[in-house]
């Protein structure tokens, strides 16, 4: 066997030069045949199938880096979440990285651990790497670092009113409201409220939703509470220990987000409190967990796989140049066991 076929059949692959060099014929007539232009350049048929047959027989793939370079594309988005270990924002670059992978795309993940630095070191990584795009769930304290970015960016889930950057995410307002008044419905009227972030938009929205229903119920200054300081499981034990432990205890709790209700769980069972008879619960987040739970626990079921889509199919605009929309998706609610009337 001569070293051009020997060459040829190496484990990485023929290239372009090899085949021409093995059939005889140009590296340019290979090339238009391998790139799919065999009838724009009047390539015979015969040389056609020459060419594929023998790319094939040898293993040939076509050199990305050099075809990127060539396109000026890197076939590659960036996505920058918070917080990786969190159900919601895993179970989201999920199904992002499935609906770019049906795009032809991949991924490049940052997990900026809801810090604002990381987050700006991050973003200059995925541009200096050349992303096509960016995808960002910011962490939502800080905005001017997205202001002069050379790249089509969408937000997710988390975004900025003051910055003209489109973005897709649950209707957070009107689901808190929602959830409320549910609660309101059940006779529940001191309905302590455990937040996430404090000055990100998603915790403000769902804040803000949870004040407006009570508002409208003529609650009392002692009947509403907003406490906590973070979307972390600490976070909402520490803050139901604190106003469940009270004499005068909340009969329902509305915590916003998965996270923060597994601390709230972990403190009624500190407690020796049950759940809905001596306190009630809702979620604003769902997990396949929350059905396993004893007893299961009524939710806010955000529609990841709506935002996932929605966001890809945005940036790709972007991408394309054509106009882009931001949009609000309502979420569902999941009716389990965690509320019922007050026992109070």
């Amino acid at each position: 066997m001569n070293m051009l076929l020997t060459s040829a059949m190496k484990s990485d692959g023929i290239t372009i030069k090899e085949i021409a060099a093995l059939l005889n014929i140009s590296s340019s007539t290979v090339s238009r045949v391998l790139g799919g232009k065999a009838k724009e350049f009047r390539i015979s048929s015969e040389t056609e199938k020459l060419i594929k047959k023998t790319a094939e027989a040898h293993n040939y793939r076509p050199n990305q880096v050099a075809r990127n370079l060539r396109l000026q594309k890197s076939n590659t988005i960036g996505l920058v979440i918070p917080d990786i270990s969190n159900p919601f924002f895993c179970n989201l670059a999920l199904k992002i990285e499935t609906e770019l992978r049906s795009r032809g795309k991949l991924i490049l993940l940052c997990d900026t651990h809801d810090d604002s630095e990381i987050e700006k070191d991050s973003l200059q990584l995925l541009v200096d790497r050349q992303v096509d795009g960016l995808l960002v769930a910011p962490v939502g304290l800080k905005g001017e670092h997205f202001e002069n970015l050379s790249k089509p960016l969408v937000m997710i889930d988390r975004y900025f009113e003051t910055l003209s950057i489109p973005y897709v995410s649950t209707n957070n307002y009107s689901s808190s409201y929602d959830a409320v008044k549910l609660l309101q419905g059940r006779g529940h009227k001191k309905i302590s409220c455990i937040q996430g972030l404090e000055n990100t938009i998603s915790n403000r929205q769902r804040v803000e939703g949870y004040l407006k229903a009570m508002a409208e119920h003529d609650a009392t200054r002692f009947e509403v509470e907003v406490i906590g300081s973070d979307f972390t499981i600490q976070n909402g034990y520490e803050s139901a220990l604190e106003v469940l432990g009270r004499k005068k205890r909340p009969t329902a709790i509305f915590s916003l987000s998965n996270q923060i209700t597994l601390g709230v769980l972990k403190a009624t069972k500190e407690l020796k409190l049950e759940v809905p008879t001596d306190v009630s619960i809702i979620s604003f987040d769902d997990q396949p967990y929350f059905e396993l739970t004893q007893p299961s626990i009524s939710s806010i079921r955000q529609p990841v796989e709506e935002i996932g889509k929605e966001a890809v199919k945005l940036l790709f605009d972007l991408i394309e140049g054509k106009e882009s929309t931001s949009k609000l998706i309502e979420a569902t609610y999941i009716e389990r066991e965690s509320i019922s009337a007050p026992s109070l």
